[in-house]
């Protein structure tokens, strides 16, 4: 299985390549680079770019809402949200928890704030209106592998792959509850239902 080189790089080291980038939040070139030097896996990549797609086109299509939300933030958040899974395999780390100091270390807080987030939700349904974070949350669970998948789908092979455990069914069945409910809250505020959404994916493009 290909993939990417140098995941277990300082991230202070990766930090000084980036130095002079005075923005808080990666370009998608910078995003780009990260993922390669932090050895992703090709599959996680691709993973990550399809998430990024639905995550865009969710903000593009927020009635009256797109000019709150970060574009920018949400796409890197997209595809940075695995950034540390690669490695994960072999260290058994929360890649949540250490996606987020790794980006919190390399001087994108705000992108790392998202990632740390993107499994289970600081706070669910804390605001009028959706933030980026849980545009995040949500585009993950829709995608499974690089396809885009119903909730119900997802939940089922997240159970099979991971449910395995005292209590572990249960508290994916929770999560996948906070999840239903985030995505009807979501799709108030988008003119399509959310079986449409591959439909729609075209609508947006990259950059």
């Amino acid at each position: 299985m290909k993939s990417y080189e140098n995941n277990h790089l300082d991230p202070w080291t990766l930090f000084s390549n980036y130095i002079e980038e005075p923005k808080m939040i990666p370009s998608r070139k910078i995003c780009y680079q990260l993922i390669k030097e932090m050895k992703m896996l090709d599959h996680i990549a691709a993973h990550s770019e399809q998430v990024c797609r639905v995550a865009l086109c969710l903000v593009a299509h927020m009635n009256n809402r797109s000019d709150r939300l970060n574009r920018n933030l949400v796409q890197a958040a997209a595809l940075l949200h695995d950034i540390t899974k690669t490695r994960s395999f072999d260290t058994g780390e929360d890649h949540a928890l250490t996606g987020e100091q790794f980006l919190v270390a390399c001087g994108y807080p705000e992108v790392g704030h998202i990632v740390g987030q993107h499994v289970r939700l600081e706070a669910y349904f804390n605001g009028p209106v959706p933030d980026e974070a849980q545009i995040i949350n949500y585009a993950d669970k829709r995608v499974l592998h690089d396809e885009v998948v119903s909730l119900e789908r997802r939940m089922a092979y997240i159970v099979e792959r991971y449910g395995k455990g005292p209590g572990l069914e249960e508290r994916i069945q929770w999560l996948w509850k906070q999840s239903r409910r985030l995505e009807e809250r979501l799709f108030e505020h988008i003119e399509f239902a959310p079986d449409a959404l591959e439909d729609h994916l075209l609508d947006v493009s990259p950059g």
